[in-house]
């Protein structure tokens, strides 16, 4: 029998994460944050929204109950992941308002860096719990799979940009981009799991 579980669903978090959308992008038309540089970080583990909000909705019947079963793991991946996201957005916004808008000490400075960091983590931690707490092997081999895709992908342009720009042929890149890096693997993970065994898996 198909029960609703406790706390905030899905869509909810998925509302706090566009209100902070909203709110960033209204800084960076008023000038307040550098649009180009931060939109495209915003982007990076934002994009996991889409398909979160279609794994969400597979999980809801017709009658608005959500289903149990196998589902459950990966409705607990869909809220920690909006959450951490939303605490990302939140975090990386405010850091970069003060850093532009009020030059503050460098204790300050360190105090507002650190939480997108952690936040970005609390994704990898998200994946990481969803590959312990899936019951069907099918799905969790496809999670393991899309995420060494993913891991292999980023670590290898990270070398091969790292050994350019050791040898001054490219610009120095900061560490931030290899996580971003990280989230475009998991989709290229995705696309070779969808055409090796015809389903994109959970992640």
């Amino acid at each position: 029998m198909a029960q609703r579980p406790k706390g905030r669903s899905p869509f909810f978090w998925g509302s706090m994460i566009m209100l902070s959308y909203a709110v960033i992008a209204g800084l960076s038309i008023t000038d307040a944050i550098d649009a180009p540089l931060n939109f495209i970080l915003m982007i990076a583990p934002a994009g996991l929204m889409v398909p979160l909000f279609r794994s969400a909705s597979r999980r809801i019947d017709q009658g608005g109950s959500i289903m149990c079963g196998k589902g459950q793991a990966q409705l607990r991946y869909t809220k920690r992941v909006m959450i951490c996201t939303a605490l990302y957005l939140a975090s990386f916004g405010l850091m970069v308002f003060f850093i532009d808008q009020r030059e503050p000490s460098e204790a300050l400075r360190t105090v507002l860096a650190v939480p997108p960091g952690l936040a970005v983590i609390g994704i990898f931690w998200a994946v990481g719990r969803l590959i312990i707490e899936e019951q069907d092997e099918f799905v969790r081999m496809l999670i393991i799979r899309q995420s060494l895709i993913a891991s292999g992908f980023s670590l290898s342009i990270a070398s091969v940009w790292g050994f350019l720009e050791a040898a001054d042929v490219v610009p120095h890149a900061d560490a931030y981009w290899w996580p971003v890096a990280w989230f475009i693997g998991l989709a290229i993970g995705a696309v070779m799991n969808r055409v090796k065994f015809g389903s994109w898996g959970a992640v």
